[in-house]
């Protein structure tokens, strides 16, 4: 399923043209992804209070194809595309109306308290699995 959330583009967003800046598309996928986990019912804060693992980006493919302004509202959509062990990977845009202005193939992976890789736990993994139908 799609996942969409709508942004307003504000000043601190912009450039001196009033585009946005680059590195801010990056931002909006973030919250993108934020409110898609949390739709699924995952608490990230819970999570890693309680089995002690966190999510983070590993990988971005990013095409910046039209500008933003201030003022416009955008939506950022996020799809769900693999899951597997340690790790999912998403398809995001960020769009003015039915105009695709930035797409991103997202790769994020489940990390421990070390740093390192770890499973994604069972029923977190399920719903995400559950996501893909």
């Amino acid at each position: 399923m799609t996942h969409t959330l709508s942004i307003r583009v504000y000043y601190e967003d912009t450039d001196l043209a009033g585009i946005v800046y680059y590195a801010n598309y990056l931002k909006f996928i973030e919250r993108g992804r934020s409110e898609w986990i949390a739709a699924l019912g995952v608490d990230q804060m819970v999570l890693r209070r309680d089995q002690g693992v966190v999510f983070a980006v590993r990988r971005v493919v990013a095409d910046y194809l039209k500008p933003a302004h201030f003022g416009e509202v955008l939506t950022v959509t996020s799809r769900l595309t693999a899951v597997s062990g340690a790790r999912f990977e998403m398809a995001q845009q960020v769009r003015r109306g039915d105009a695709v202005l930035f797409a991103a193939d997202v790769t994020c992976v489940c990390i421990g308290a070390s740093g390192a890789a770890a499973r994604i736990p069972a029923e977190i993994r399920q719903r995400l699995a559950q996501d893909l139908g």
